[in-house]
């Protein structure tokens, strides 16, 4: 008897993540510029090929889609994530990447789906050394906020200061990674994604105008 395997999406684990990864850089080198990876999240739910076109929040909510994108462009078996208790994403990703889950604080990459855990998360996580300022975590957080929260941020990728409208969940985040003092160029890498795919990333050394 031959068992056959289900595969139960068609994200391209090649052609696909390069193009997230694409996206992403372009995010962090242009801090709080949004970019979509709503057509790629959508393939990781291949059960349900029109529930962009009916719902968008629907791709996040439904196994976690661009979580799940995110993850297969992210994490290989070298690499260790954490989900902050969040046992069936926990799974889904490991199943996905052979990635290894971790502890918050030892994680490279902590995925957040409750905005009320990004303080504690943020506190507990691993900003790398002096010497690797690399080895610090990123952290992927869930934000389907409005964007009623006015910033000042300066730093890599942008030009003097800018001014930008963010969620809560963003304006919360930021603020509770400056209060960490991290010595530079220690720190942690934030990206932000909605339900519709919306992606926007601040990284470690991007400071916000007191």
């Amino acid at each position: 008897m031959t068992l056959q395997l289900t595969k139960k999406h068609s994200f391209d684990t090649v052609s696909d993540s390069q193009k997230v990864f694409r996206l992403i850089l372009e995010a962090m080198s242009n801090p709080t510029r949004t970019v979509n990876i709503s057509e790629y999240a959508i393939k990781m739910l291949e059960e349900y090929p029109d529930i962009m076109n009916r719902h968008p929040s629907a791709v996040f909510t439904t196994r976690s889609t661009a979580f799940l994108a995110l993850a297969m462009t992210l994490l290989d078996n070298e690499v260790s994530f954490s989900t902050c208790g969040n046992h069936s994403l926990s799974d889904e990703i490991a199943s996905l990447t052979l990635s290894k889950v971790e502890q918050i604080e030892n994680a490279d990459f902590i995925f957040v789906c409750d905005p009320n855990d990004v303080k504690a998360v943020i506190e507990s996580a691993k900003c790398g050394t002096l010497m690797d300022p690399h080895k610090s975590a990123t952290i992927i957080i869930k934000n389907d906020g409005d964007r009623v929260c006015q910033l000042t941020l300066f730093g890599p990728g942008i030009d003097g200061q800018k001014e930008v409208q963010v969620a809560h969940t963003v304006k919360d985040a930021i603020e509770s990674r400056n209060e960490q003092n991290y010595e530079y160029p220690q720190g942690i890498d934030l990206i932000f994604v909605s339900g519709a795919g919306e992606l926007i990333a601040v990284p470690r050394l991007v400071k916000v105008v007191q």
